[in-house]
């Protein structure tokens, strides 16, 4: 099994959620077994998506943790926050959002958050 585990500030959050798509791709790039373009583009969505969304409502700061497994790739998010994200109706007009948590969730096998003492990990388990 390979893992990878990157720290995320959002001090550039831009330049961060970047470099958390880039570490993604670079992890993709070096497993013995490579996955198809499509899956890997599916995973660096997703990593973009969930490092977005916990430096935005986690508190600023995240670890992103990338594990391959035999026929999948875990993406796990942790921050600070206890806050689970929420299905909510999509702002098509105010430009607030609502549109990631459910793309997450159509996209991956399965997802889940666990509450964890300083916050929580946001995971998705996606095909590979």
């Amino acid at each position: 099994m390979d893992t990878m585990s990157v720290n995320v500030a959002a001090v550039r959050s831009a330049t961060s959620v970047a470099g958390a798509r880039e570490s993604a791709r670079d992890f993709l790039e070096g497993l013995p077994h490579p996955i198809a373009a499509e899956a890997a583009d599916t995973v660096v969505l997703v990593v973009s998506e969930l490092v977005t969304n916990a430096l935005r409502h986690g508190g600023g700061t995240c670890t992103l943790d990338l594990t391959a497994h035999p026929d999948s790739i875990e993406v796990a998010v942790h921050d600070r926050s206890p806050q689970a994200p929420r299905m909510r109706t999509p702002d098509l007009n105010g430009g607030t959002g609502g549109f990631g948590w459910p793309m997450v969730n159509r996209l991956a096998r399965a997802t889940a958050v666990s509450r964890r003492t300083g916050g929580k990990t946001v995971s998705a388990l996606l095909t590979r």
